[in-house]
């Protein structure tokens, strides 16, 4: 019986079955991914064009819930689909290969090109001063994945100065959460279940504790996004959801509760951050698991990742090369369909190939289990294992 008729009846849908009826591939995931990484951007717009007071007084205003949301519901879909990998791979070594290969090419490339052409480009400094100064060479070691913000330099006299690529502060935390659910695999969440809700309250009650020490035992509320060490409670909600996945229902009306209460949570309740990291999850992933028909922009390929590496450096190389274009439209239709076009070079010509060594990554597995499955076992337990 297709989904829709089954909902219509009132049968019981997962989510699933959901993602069955699509063959484990719906397209939601797609635009989710799409839509996420735009709206970072969009995000973005005020405080590249206008400053950090005027991004503070969007942060205060009715847009707040929605920007509190985008980040995290980007960690929910980065928990649901890497617990998806980590299921599919025999072992951890596929899983942490894999993971790289996606993470570190593209980033690495945009690290360069920030550093080695766009900086020395707008930079107030001499090239021999700038390609010479301390912070170039800190900036180098983004491609490790520990961030640094500032070029010598670069972009002195924007409205938000000095800082190239802001939204690079989310990547050590997504690294947090791979080594997070590696470490997760290893306690056994494959077979327990359990000990991802666990472990999303633990990082709910831990990171509370800790504010709460900070201040004095006084609560200061979060003005803006949730903080890194909270987004891998989003992370791990992710991974809870997909651990339960054929139990959770897909119900459109407890996605529409899930809204109100995320969006309440986020913009007035004290502890919001707390409260919508459930309903945000379910609302993340049911929107996911949806299956809409899939439009060009769909089958093209992922360009999501991209639009995130290159969105802000864009916008604020726009901001400083055109600065009678200071205005929140000129960055959009400007700075969104540039960073498009960088994100699709990006895909074809760096992640995609990427993709390429996964027969190594295959290759390497299987020595590995072969190697693993000649061990001698004693008393009933494989040496080495």
């Amino acid at each position: 019986m297709p989904i829709s008729a089954s909902m219509d009846r009132g049968v019981f849908v997962s989510l699933g079955a959901r993602m069955a009826s699509a063959d484990g591939r719906p397209s939601g995931f797609d635009y989710m991914r799409l839509f996420l990484a735009v709206s970072v951007m969009v995000m973005h717009i005020t405080i590249t064009t206008y400053g950090q007071q005027a991004d503070f007084a969007l942060w205060a205003s009715p847009w707040r819930p929605l920007l509190r949301a985008i980040v995290p519901a980007f960690f929910v879909l980065s928990g649901f689909l890497v617990c998806g990998s980590l299921y599919r791979c025999r072992t951890l070594f596929m899983f942490a290969g894999l993971r790289a290969i996606r993470i570190y090419p593209a980033l690495s490339v945009e690290v360069l090109i920030s550093a080695f052409l766009m900086g020395p480009f707008v930079s107030t400094m001499a090239p021999p001063d700038y390609f010479t100064d301390a912070q170039f060479l800190r900036y180098l070691v983004n491609v490790t994945g520990h961030i640094s913000y500032q070029l010598p330099g670069v972009f002195t006299g924007n409205p938000f100065p000095d800082i190239v690529n802001a939204q690079l502060w989310t990547v050590p935390f997504e690294l947090y959460c791979y080594l997070a659910l590696i470490v997760a695999a290893l306690a056994g969440i494959r077979r327990h279940r359990l000990l991802t809700v666990i472990a999303v309250i633990l990082v709910m009650a831990g990171h509370l504790a800790a504010r709460l020490i900070r201040h004095g035992g006084h609560y200061e509320p979060i003005l803006g996004a949730p903080p890194g060490p909270l987004l891998i409670g989003y992370f791990l909600a992710g991974i809870a959801f997909y651990q339960y996945r054929d139990e959770v229902p897909a119900n459109p009306l407890l996605a529409a509760v899930s809204a109100a209460v995320a969006g309440v949570s986020l913009a007035v309740l004290p502890l919001g951050e707390y409260v919508a990291i459930p309903a945000l999850g379910y609302l993340t992933v049911y929107l996911g698991t949806a299956d809409p028909r899939r439009t060009v922009i769909a089958k093209a390929a992922d360009y999501s990742y991209g639009i995130y590496l290159y969105g802000f450096v864009v916008q604020q190389f726009v901001m400083a090369l055109w600065p009678h274009l200071r205005t929140w439209y000129w960055n959009a239709l400007i700075c969104i369909p540039l960073a498009t076009i960088l994100a699709a070079i990006s895909w074809h010509w760096i992640e995609l190939p990427a993709t390429k060594f996964r027969p190594v990554l295959n290759r390497l597995e299987n020595r590995w289990v072969a190697f693993m499955a000649r061990l001698p076992k004693v008393g009933g337990v494989q040496q080495g294992a």
